[in-house]
Order: C-alpha cells, then structure tokens, then sequence
C-alpha cells in the first residue's frame, strides 16, 4: 500500500432539492484514501452510502465540498469530462449487475476496451473472462447466466480498463452465501494483485472487515473512520 491519495473528499455535502423543499442525504464528509488499499463504507440503509460512493466515482457531483480524484477536481468537470475520467480511472460495480441484455458475456466485457479505441480487444476480454472463471461462458448472454455469473461478468468488465480505483455498490447483496465468498475472493485478489485501490458500499460487516479500513455513516454523516487490525484477504 503506498501513502499518496488517489481520492480526497473535502467537506462534501449533497442536497436534493424537490417541491421547492431541500433534503440533506450527505453533510460535510472529509476523508481521503490511499493508493492500493481498500476502504468499506457501511450504515443503515438511508445513511448516504451509495450516493458518497456515487460522487467518489464522478457519476453524479457534490452540492458542496471537493472531489479529487487520482489529482482531477471532479466538481469543476464538463459531462463530458467526468465520463472520459470514468473511463480512464475507474471501474464500477452495481449489486444489479448493470449488464446489457442484449450483448453476449464476451462483448459487456469489450465494450469499455471499444469506446477508448483499443486494438485486440477479444484476446483481452477473453483473458479477464478466463480470470474471473468464465472463459466458457463467454457466448452466453445475460438471461442465460446465474447472478453469481453475472457479476462475475460485472467484474470482469470492470477491471477491462485496468482502474486506478475499484467502486463496488453492495457487490455480494444479491447472491447467496456461496457465491458471495467467491465474488469476495475475487474482488480482493484482483485488488491484491493489480495493485488496485477498491472501496466497497456493503451492510455485511464480515466484508468491512477484510479491508483495511471501515468509514460509518449515519444519516448522512460520517460517524467513525477506522483502520481495520490483521486485515489477510483469503
């Protein structure tokens, strides 16, 4: 793990304005993460965790306070720019998978490869197919895979434009105990061995405790922000 941050919050706020009436989902949540290691952000449901994970990874922008990420200030970012970011720095994974129906396991996984204009996208796609066990399934499509395969797909494409940083929203929330220690191995060995930093949104304090660190929320507030003791992903 090295000691220089690829993402700082800084007194970030978020508001949701509807009816002329304003709700308050984040208040002034500062922390900062570092390059290569790994971080859960836990809480009740309605705590903010999924909209923090949200603005950390540029998919939606604060209502106050800064984002900075791998040195880029996400506030100050066009459309445009915040997506040509996401494609360069980082890989994101949805609890629902976020599959197109439509596109085989092999082509979800090509899709990010395609839009940054890379050659011998298969050979790679095929690659990361084969890491996350699937290199089988590369020709089913998504109705045709378990959920446990679906977001294996997920991962896969996720790491297909090797991310400075790794998001992961409730990543085991959908599948049952068996398949979620395999997603976890998974997430954690790719983490380990690619050097990448992951930040995980999860209720399931067993996964909080394999990262390094647990930040708390509670009704939109950062609450507790720990370094987890004899942290050995397994």
């Amino acid at each position: 793990m090295q000691d220089q941050a690829i993402l700082e919050i800084k007194n970030v706020g978020k508001v949701y304005k509807s009816a002329g009436k304003s709700l308050a989902v984040l208040k002034d949540i500062s922390f900062t993460v570092n390059k290569g290691s790994s971080v859960a952000i836990t809480g009740a449901s309605g705590s903010g965790k999924t909209t923090l994970l949200g603005l950390c990874a540029g998919l939606d922008k604060a209502s106050s306070g800064e984002v900075i990420l791998n040195n880029i200030h996400l506030n100050h970012l066009s459309e445009d720019e915040l997506a040509a970011t996401r494609n360069q720095n980082i890989g994101f994974i949805f609890q629902n998978f976020q599959l197109m129906p439509t596109l085989t396991a092999l082509e979800n996984v090509m899709v990010p490869m395609e839009l940054r204009g890379e050659k011998n996208i298969r050979h790679a796609a095929l690659e990361l197919l084969d890491k996350v066990g699937l290199a089988d399934r590369s020709h089913h499509y998504p109705i045709q895979l378990s959920g446990g395969e679906q977001q294996r797909v997920s991962l896969a494409r996720a790491f297909s434009n090797r991310p400075a940083i790794l998001f992961a929203d409730e990543p085991t929330g959908n599948l049952d105990g068996e398949t979620s220690i395999k997603i976890e191995k998974l997430l954690f060995d790719l983490n380990t061995k690619a050097g990448t930093t992951l930040v995980i949104v999860t209720h399931d304090l067993e996964l909080a405790s394999r990262t390094h660190r647990i930040i708390k929320l509670k009704s939109g507030e950062l609450i507790s922000d720990e370094s987890v003791a004899h942290t050995q992903p397994v």
